[in-house]
């Protein structure tokens, strides 16, 4: 006769081999995961936000040249509004562009030099003029388009190995406690557009304050070459910005 198993046995071996598979479960996931999940976090947190001013810093590699500035920052999300005045360097410049107006085109004009002889000038946004002095156009300034594109990059990184990602829960950026998301890579490989991402978010605002992307070293031994970095300081939410203060025949610009 053959001999039946108790019934508690049975759900015993179940339960055990469902905790077994929820195991090998968590162990399939890829290390980028709870990175993308808290940078969606703090994509909802700047997504909620109507408009900011800010001191925006960045340092980028173009053309082999690493060029810093410091602006000060305005910026609205619907409509999609930008005006910067740059502090340094050229301090005194102004750009200003509002997605669906001046045909799409920014408006700029310097405070100094010859080219103040020119006025307010009209270009495009992908004008070689432009982007002479930056990696990236002005329809992706602000903090919630750089978290999209975090996002995105690990998003298809994900789909690979060779990844190493570290947490640090208390880093400090300033006077700002932030929690920093970084990501790197051994070697090259053609699907990884960056050897090290590091993302900064603030702890209390969850607002990603900061973004660095490395590339690869040049050769081994040698450490990784800075490509760009973007910095916001000094953040006001909700101002209650109105078109005007997007206006270029607004009184205090000098367009």
């Amino acid at each position: 006769m053959k001999t039946l198993f108790p019934l508690r046995f049975v759900l015993a071996v179940l339960l055990c081999s469902q905790t077994a598979l929820v195991g090998q479960d968590q162990a399939k996931e890829h290390p980028l995961t709870p990175a993308i999940k808290i940078a969606k976090q703090s994509l909802a947190a700047v997504s909620q936000i109507q408009d900011y001013q800010c001191e925006f810093s960045r340092r980028e590699l173009v053309k082999n040249q690493l060029v810093s500035q410091r602006t000060s920052l305005r910026l609205k999300h619907s409509p999609f509004s930008v005006y910067m005045k740059f502090i340094e360097p050229a301090p005194g410049r102004e750009v200003l562009y509002v997605a669906g107006k001046n045909q799409g085109k920014l408006l700029a004009h310097e405070a100094s030099g010859l080219s103040t002889l020119l006025g307010t000038v009209s270009l495009s946004v992908n004008s070689p003029t432009v982007m002479a002095e930056t990696r990236h156009p002005i329809t992706e300034a602000g903090m919630k388009r750089l978290i999209e594109l975090v996002i995105s990059q690990w998003e298809l990184e994900s789909k690979f190995g060779e990844i190493d990602v570290k947490f640090y829960p208390n880093a400090k950026m300033g006077t700002s406690t932030c929690e920093v998301l970084e990501a790197s890579h051994p070697r090259p490989r053609k699907q990884f557009k960056y050897q090290l991402t590091r993302v900064f978010i603030d702890k209390q605002t969850r607002l990603p304050v900061r973004v660095e992307n490395y590339g690869f070293p040049p050769a081994p031994g040698q450490k990784p070459v800075l490509i760009e970095e973007y910095t916001y300081t000094n953040i006001k939410v909700n101002n209650g910005f109105r078109d005007s203060d997007f206006d270029q025949r607004n009184p205090k610009y000098s367009f």
